[in-house]
């Protein structure tokens, strides 16, 4: 299991410096050792605190990546772009994932970070989810290899800067096609294999097993859903859930109780059971969140539950299940 850095940039509400801090102290003293954070979390914010941390855990104690695309300008007060984040840093996000863009991005990351170099870089955010449109995606797609996006990640690859190149989005469709453009290691999938969804088994997951490419798996509660139930006012992909999507939530849920087993333990230790999906990355905002996340890891899980959820079509038959997470 590793960190996810995004609610440490303020996601949704304010989180105290002393807070972040602590999760960050938490996952580490836990044993975790791979956080991962991005520009764009905070407009620079989580970075920051990521740097305080390292400069404590030491560089070459852990594994980290950050990503590119959302370079960050100074701006007046009434042009900031926070997008989810609150009280956050003044300035505006510009797309760029152009080859000068990519290393701007990644030095001004490198500074905020307080680090020579990240492990991982990811190219963030070139999905339909967060462009609006199929035309936009395949825009910014286009932009990462005409632009020489993709030539300068291929070259701080070679040149041994950082270990691994891949991406970060929310839909496994746009993994499959840089897959076909490009030679990547790794995605950061975000909510698109969980619990409560499995489509990304039918063409993208095969190709990442035969590819040797590895999943790092975001949003394993899909926003929320599969962390609270399907309660009023659950969150699924960032919205409220529909009604066929909280039904569904309900259906899972009987099959827990009556394993007396909870829905958020069953979640994060599912996606594990894929062999793509290298490490989850549920997120925290404070140490009791990173130890109960820690302890949801740890729960046993009899197998007979994973059986009465294929048996009642609620995952794929054909769902790699975990073992001994």
């Amino acid at each position: 299991m590793g960190f996810g850095g995004a609610p440490l940039g303020n996601l949704y509400r304010k989180i105290e410096e002393a807070d972040a801090q602590a999760a960050l102290q938490a996952a580490y003293d836990s044993g975790i050792r791979y956080f991962d954070t991005a520009p764009q979390y905070g407009l620079g914010l989580s970075e920051g605190r990521f740097g305080i941390a390292i400069n404590r855990f030491g560089r070459d104690n852990i594994q980290l990546s950050t990503k590119i695309g959302r370079l960050l300008v100074d701006c007046e007060p009434d042009e900031v772009t926070p997008e989810a984040f609150v009280d956050v840093p003044q300035k505006r996000i510009v797309f760029d994932y152009t080859y000068d863009g990519v290393m701007r991005s990644y030095e001004a990351s490198r500074e905020r970070l307080g680090v020579a170099n990240a492990d991982i870089l990811l190219v963030h955010d070139v999905d339909v989810f967060s462009q609006g449109s199929k035309e936009a995606s395949d825009a910014k797609v286009r932009e990462l290899f005409d632009g020489g996006g993709y030539r300068a990640l291929s070259e701080l690859r070679e040149s041994g800067d950082v270990a691994a190149i891949g991406a970060g989005v929310n839909e496994w469709q746009v993994c499959e096609k840089l897959l076909g453009l490009a030679d990547f290691d790794c995605f950061l999938l975000a909510g698109r294999y969980t619990l409560l969804e499995q489509e990304a088994l039918d063409t993208f997951l095969p190709l990442c097993v035969k590819r040797d490419v590895g999943i790092i798996l975001g949003g394993p509660y899909n926003s929320g859903i599969l962390a609270t139930g399907a309660v009023a006012g659950a969150k699924y992909n960032y919205a409220d859930a529909p009604e066929p999507v909280m039904e569904r939530v309900r259906r899972i849920e009987a099959v827990c109780a009556a394993h007396d087993t909870r829905l958020m333990a069953a979640a994060l230790q599912f996606v594990l059971g894929h062999p793509a999906v290298k490490t989850v990355i549920p997120g925290a905002v404070s140490a009791a969140e990173v130890e109960a996340n820690v302890a949801l890891l740890q729960t046993p899980i009899p197998d007979a539950l994973w059986s009465d959820l294929r048996s009642e079509g609620l995952i794929r038959s054909d769902a790699p299940l975990p073992e001994g997470v």
